[in-house]
């Protein structure tokens, strides 16, 4: 039903991927050293196979440079505010990838394999140790393939009002809901007067034609292109991206003034607008009453600031000035 809108969709956001990829620095990916003799050793505590030079090396590379590949797959679909999180997370991932390796070849030579030793005298108990090792080493092995999921997922979420292309993502995102709604709308009103989708400007016959069957197997509310709750869900969407581009201009109107700070008996108010916090510092703890409202206008303890602090947005200074009774 909705094959037109998002080939629309697709063909305007190709101009913009790729001028994403004209600007993108390349990746760099860091390999770090797997222990080919503790790999040998396994293989032959394991295997009646000779160990081929260097495979355990050439298995983990290939694993980096798959996750590498991902990283840059979504480098070109997210904005470059997360391409260092993405590199970290790239490296992050070759570290805890040779580390387990490493230990997996070390468990593996610990002990062999009853049909590589026999049955005789066999170390049952040892063998016993390993394989419950393997079971701690396989959940270890399942949480380094969870960081493949965590760079899939950067970028994707909601627009970081930090990143510095935070109001050209959300003005494309309100651009890209707004067409959806109007294209949405004309199909409304074509069909409606057609009662066909065939002849719908830039609309080949045979999507038409799908359409047209879509529509008519539908729910007697909803036969038309686009049901009255598509039109409902994609307003709310563009009220939701248009309230966060009003943030954007508070915020950006807030880092405009000076960071002034508003001293009162016993400490100060400072706004710091590198951390995007209102912060009140104290001279000595606070009493527990004071405490207490501070908790309940919002702000929390921050060790790292020695600090109460809230995000800073028009209403963090009045509800500080409430919390401590100042005028």
């Amino acid at each position: 039903m909705y094959e037109q809108i998002n080939m629309i969709d697709q063909a305007a956001e190709e101009p913009a991927a790729e001028e994403t990829k004209t600007q993108q620095a390349p990746t760099t990916k860091t390999y770090y050293e797997i222990n080919e003799e503790t790999a040998r050793r396994a293989n032959d505590m394991n295997s009646m196979r000779d160990y081929k030079p260097g495979s355990a090396t050439a298995e983990y590379r290939a694993a980096v440079d798959q996750a590498a590949e991902l990283v840059e797959r979504q480098k070109k679909a997210v904005s470059p505010f997360y391409h260092d999180k993405l590199d970290a997370l790239l490296d992050r991932y070759a570290r805890r990838l040779a580390a387990y390796y490493n230990d997996y070849y070390r468990n593996e030579a610990s002990c062999p394999s009853i049909l590589v030793s026999g049955g005789s005298n066999f170390p049952v108990r040892k063998k016993e140790k390993q394989n419950s090792r393997r079971d701690t080493l396989m959940h270890e092995y399942n949480d380094i393939q969870s960081i493949l999921d965590k760079i899939r997922s950067v970028g994707t979420g909601a627009v970081d009002l930090a990143d510095p292309h935070a109001r050209e993502m959300l003005q494309d995102q309100l651009q890209n809901l707004q067409s959806k709604l109007d294209t949405g709308k004309a199909m409304n009103a074509y069909y409606r007067k057609h009662k066909t989708m065939k002849g719908f400007p830039e609309l080949s016959d045979a999507t038409a034609a799908k359409m047209n069957e879509s529509i008519s197997s539908s729910y007697s509310w909803a036969q038309k292109p686009m049901p009255d709750y598509e039109l409902t869900s994609l307003r709310g969407k563009i009220k939701r991206v248009e309230a966060r581009l009003a943030e954007l201009d508070q915020r950006q109107t807030q880092q405009a003034q000076p960071a002034e700070s508003t001293k009162f008996d016993g400490g100060e108010i400072v706004r710091n607008l590198e951390a995007d916090r209102l912060q009140i510092l104290f001279d000595e703890k606070p009493d527990e009453e004071t405490r207490a409202a501070l908790k309940s206008n919002g702000f929390r303890w921050s060790p790292r600031y020695n600090a109460w602090q809230r995000q800073l947005t028009q209403n963090a200074e009045s509800a500080a000035r409430r919390a401590l009774n100042l005028n």
